[in-house]
């Protein structure tokens, strides 16, 4: 069945409403012709800079295989520096044939029978997997009680104690010496409530003094 021949439906039979005409624009811009012509000049994606202006490459000098690796230079036959190896060889010819006696299996033996063996370094596992850790830094073993110093009073507090005791009998002996003077004299209780006596009654009078100021103000 040919594609182009109306189907055989009763909607179209009934007239079609036509279409309204396009309106034309009647504005048209004066850069139309210039825009186009920039546009197929093929400059869109160089507006800025413009095309570069660099000769293109020439064919026959294209990008080789390695030629951009760095070469190394040429090798050259290595010789040996004879005047340098000369003066460091000792002048003096050793004595050849010459053997020790010495039996170097039986020094070896002897030197390890005589050797000292190491102490184990005493650890300790504190998993059941059997993490190991040492015993020494741990703080399980009590290190301090077997310091040598360990219940002794220490040095600075024995001094201390000696610079105290020798400053009081410095003291005391500047005391006795002062009574011994007479500088110091001890008063007798008629001496003691005279002194008192004449002290209280300058503050009494000194405090009226002041008192009666205030008062005529």
């Amino acid at each position: 069945m040919d594609d182009e021949a109306p189907s055989e439906c009763i909607y179209n039979l009934l007239p079609r409403p036509q279409p309204p005409p396009r309106q034309r624009l009647n504005y048209h811009s004066k850069q139309r012709n210039i825009v186009q012509k920039d546009w197929d000049s093929k400059k869109s994606a160089h507006k800025t800079m413009g095309l570069p202006k660099v000769e293109p490459p020439c064919p026959k000098h294209h990008l080789l295989k390695h030629s951009k690796e760095q070469k190394l230079p040429e090798r050259k036959p290595y010789k040996v520096p004879v005047e340098g190896i000369k003066s460091s060889i000792p002048s003096d010819k050793p004595l050849m044939g010459l053997r020790t006696k010495k039996n170097f299996v039986q020094a070896n033996v002897v030197d390890v029978q005589m050797a000292v063996p190491k102490k184990p370094v005493p650890i300790i596992v504190d998993t059941r997997k059997g993490n190991k850790i040492l015993l020494e830094p741990s703080g399980l073993l009590p290190t301090l009680l077997y310091r040598k110093d360990f219940g002794k009073i220490p040095d600075y507090l024995i001094k201390q104690s000696e610079e105290e005791k020798k400053a009081q009998e410095e003291y005391d002996a500047y005391v006795k010496e002062r009574i011994r003077q007479g500088s110091m004299k001890m008063l007798t209780e008629e001496e003691r409530n005279r002194v008192l006596s004449s002290d209280v009654q300058h503050l009494t009078e000194l405090f009226n003094s002041r008192n009666s100021s205030f008062t005529r103000k």
